[in-house]
């Protein structure tokens, strides 16, 4: 089996986050609720943006913008549901 780095996974990658991420699933890991991204609870506009899932209030998703680059901490999922193109 050959070990390759993450570059590898480019293509892959590249093709699950071009779409809208709001149709994606989340798995909470709070509470195991699975809903769409979209319906999240949105919290914070000035430092950054905290979703929280609407059936437990806990965080799963943060969000902060940079002047050159975009932080997503997606912790509180346990699992995310990716719809490909043209699915």
């Amino acid at each position: 089996m050959n070990r390759l780095d993450g570059n590898a996974m480019a293509g892959d990658l590249r093709e699950i986050f071009a779409f809208d991420v709001t149709a994606a699933e989340y798995t909470c890991a709070g509470c195991g609720a699975a809903e769409a991204i979209g319906a999240l609870m949105l919290w914070g506009q000035e430092m950054g943006r905290v979703a929280r899932c609407p059936h437990c209030d806990d965080v799963v998703l943060r969000l902060v913008r940079a002047t050159d680059r975009v932080f997503l901490d997606v912790r509180g999922a346990v699992r995310l549901e990716l719809p490909l193109a043209g699915s």
